[in-house]
């Protein structure tokens, strides 16, 4: 469904950030970006749905391929017609709108009412808290709520792909483990195609079907997200212990990534 192509992108036209990253999400899975803070993810996300330029970021070179189509070019608003919409780092909803009004901005790209109807059942559905809350203002919302809005909000855009960017972010262990038991059923029952960009290493490999690391601006290695999840390198590289418990230091890490895994974007 979506193919990045040696993307890269620069910041005020100076200062560059991505160098050269590729990846693949195959229509109806889960896929996975990890990685360090400032290694890129939020940037590879911004780029796909056309949030780049808002930033005074630009993509210097390369291709993003959305259903076969290069959309390089097109605004971010033509991005979400053609079905991307992205759910931004913060969920930034609207404090002084009610929850409903929230989603209804979300659904603004449909024609007829009772798709806009049947959005709000399936969001209202998936998400009871937003139903018992629907008349308060989002700003009275919980971190944990506030999260749910962002995603059904993304929804009421029948988006054929939905880019998450840290849906976990501030939020406690139990809400962090609803969050994603939400995000498995979205898939499976809409049968949305997600790229997913979490720090929670842990359960964004138990969510995913496949997953890509990134390191300053590149994919440093990728692979199917159960195999990731059971190598000792990438528990080492997030938790910086061995099987031994003895720590190694991050330069000796990253090469024994490298050593154990194909790095091909």
């Amino acid at each position: 469904m979506l193919e990045v192509a040696h993307i890269e992108v620069v910041y005020g036209g100076t200062m560059l950030v991505l160098k050269g990253v590729s990846l693949e999400v195959p229509e109806g899975s889960i896929v996975s970006l990890l990685g360090a803070n400032g290694a890129g993810k939020s940037t590879t996300l911004k780029a796909i749905s056309g949030l780049l330029a808002s930033e005074h970021g630009k993509v210097l070179s390369g291709s993003i391929r959305f259903k076969g189509e290069c959309i390089a070019a097109l605004p971010a608003e033509e991005r979400v017609k053609s079905g991307i919409f992205h759910v931004i780092e913060g969920r930034h909803v609207f404090t002084d709108l009610s929850v409903e009004e929230n989603l209804h901005v979300g659904g603004h790209t449909r024609e007829k009412h009772s798709e806009i109807r049947s959005g709000l059942e399936f969001v209202y559905e998936i998400f009871p808290r937003l139903w018992e809350r629907r008349q308060q203002p989002a700003g009275f919302l919980s971190g944990g709520e506030q999260q749910m809005l962002a995603i059904g909000r993304g929804l009421m855009a029948n988006p054929r792909l939905l880019l998450l960017d840290e849906p976990s972010l501030g939020l406690a262990p139990l809400l962090v483990q609803e969050i994603f038991q939400l995000i498995r059923r979205i898939n499976q029952d809409l049968g949305t195609t997600i790229l997913l960009v979490e720090q929670n290493a842990n359960i964004a490999l138990a969510t995913a079907d496949y997953a890509y690391i990134m390191e300053n601006g590149t994919i440093a290695l990728n692979g199917p997200a159960a195999e990731l999840s059971n190598s000792a390198a990438v528990k080492e590289f997030y938790l910086g212990i061995s099987e031994h418990g003895e720590r190694k230091n991050y330069r000796t890490l990253k090469e024994e990534i490298r050593n154990a895994h194909s790095c091909t974007p």
